[in-house]
């Protein structure tokens, strides 16, 4: 069974949430200039001085992916 992974970019500050979702908007160019299977992409704000964008891919393309991308972490994505 291919699991997904939910690659994150951490970002701290006060303008942490634009900053988070203005990464998504790198992360779905991404997506296009590379062809890839992915839909699932997104920005959360954590709490007024930290927001996350991240990205979900099969387990099969995160090294892919990681390496190109330097996420700052990742996790076992589950609906």
């Amino acid at each position: 069974m291919n699991r997904n992974i939910k690659l994150i970019w951490d970002f701290r500050g006060p303008t942490s949430a634009k900053t988070a979702a203005h990464h998504e908007i790198h992360l779905k160019e991404y997506i296009q200039i590379e062809k890839l299977p992915l839909e699932i992409t997104g920005h959360e704000i954590m709490h007024e001085m930290h927001a996350i964008a991240y990205m979900v891919v099969p387990e099969s393309h995160m090294i892919a992916v990681r390496d190109a991308l330097k996420p700052h972490r990742g996790e076992v994505y589950e609906l």
